[in-house]
């Protein structure tokens, strides 16, 4: 009885964190309000086993409130319509007809610095017999564990569109690792030019951020279908928001989910948790390429001299993959 008692005092002061930060994070009650609530909400339940006599039904009582606590989170509507940001304004979404992709809402900011920029919003076409490569684009702020990282689809080493699965923020609003986890963002794809997402990272913003480019050994066939269902999802987000979560639904986590649609998707592994630890991973599978050690091949990829030096030149994706191994282009056959 004392260790079932135990448990439950230990499932309800889980519970009761989740609760606190729940109230103080997500939008469930007015900003102005949920510093109080949340410091309410915790005194409450704090108050309750040291006033009240019998633990077991406070705990009780305790997990009921937070039961009704998750039943109002999970109805937090997620939406499209809000006050955003500049950088996460528009809502893209794509249109194919046979091989022919039109995206609509492609990002190729001007930036003068992180915050002084141009929006310039674009409709391109691509053409889907022509993609022919896929990079990993590994970014890098705050030490090696850590990184945002992205995705860069070829056609024919012409074009290149990016697509960064980020958060989706309010004028005004601050990115937190915390806040991450209670349905305070929004899923968003930025599908841009790699002039827009990476030259913003390596040039304007303070400080500079390490970007590193990873060309990816894969088929044509496995790269159509990753991007089809990329594409999938992004229309899907038009017309159906769903939040951001700093642990489960993030941008590293999503790539994941997308190369599902594949035979041969990397198996889960707690280095895509740690997103830093991703390019090396994706070498150990032998999808980089090993013909140096991976040392060797992270020197090579950083990308930030290359991307300074070819600022707004058209040929910006040609130079800033200079030196790098060319991509083992691998067979269809369950490939």
């Amino acid at each position: 009885m004392r260790l079932l008692l135990n448990v439950l005092l230990g499932i309800t002061i889980a519970a009761t964190l989740w609760g606190v930060g729940a109230l103080y994070f997500s939008p469930l009650l007015p900003a102005q309000w949920r510093a109080f609530g949340a410091a309410s909400y915790g005194a409450a339940t704090i108050l309750g086993f040291a006033l009240l006599p019998y633990p077991g039904i406070t705990a009780i009582a305790a997990l009921a409130i937070f039961a009704l606590l998750v039943i109002l989170f999970l109805r937090i509507p997620a939406s499209n319509d809000r006050d955003w940001q500049p950088e996460v304004a528009i809502t893209p979404h794509g249109e194919i007809n046979g091989d022919i992709v039109t995206i609509h809402g492609v990002r190729n900011f001007d930036y003068r610095t992180a915050s002084d920029l141009t929006p310039r919003w674009e409709d391109r076409t691509y053409d889907l017999r022509k993609l022919d490569s896929a990079d990993i684009i590994a970014v890098y702020w705050a030490g090696k564990a850590i990184a945002h990282v992205m995705v860069s689809f070829g056609f024919a080493g012409k074009d290149y569109l990016a697509v960064s699965i980020e958060t989706r923020k309010e004028s005004g609003k601050r990115y937190s690792t915390l806040a991450g986890f209670f349905r305070n963002y929004e899923l968003y794809y930025v599908i841009a030019d790699e002039r827009d997402v990476i030259r913003v990272r390596t040039t304007y913003r303070q400080p500079r951020e390490d970007v590193y480019i990873y060309r990816i050994s894969g088929s044509r066939e496995n790269f159509r279908r990753v991007f089809l269902d990329y594409l999938k999802s992004i229309n899907e987000r038009r017309n159906r928001p769903v939040f951001y979560n700093t642990l489960t639904t993030n941008c590293t986590t999503s790539i994941l989910l997308h190369t599902r649609i594949n035979a041969e998707s990397p198996p889960f592994s707690w280095k895509i948790l740690l997103s830093g630890y991703v390019p090396h991973y994706l070498y150990e599978l032998g999808r980089l390429d090993t013909t140096m050690p991976f040392a060797q091949l992270e020197k090579l990829s950083r990308a930030n001299e290359r991307a300074c030096a070819a600022d707004k030149d058209p040929a910006f994706s040609q130079r800033i993959r200079e030196g790098l191994p060319v991509p083992r282009r691998l067979a269809a056959l369950g490939r």
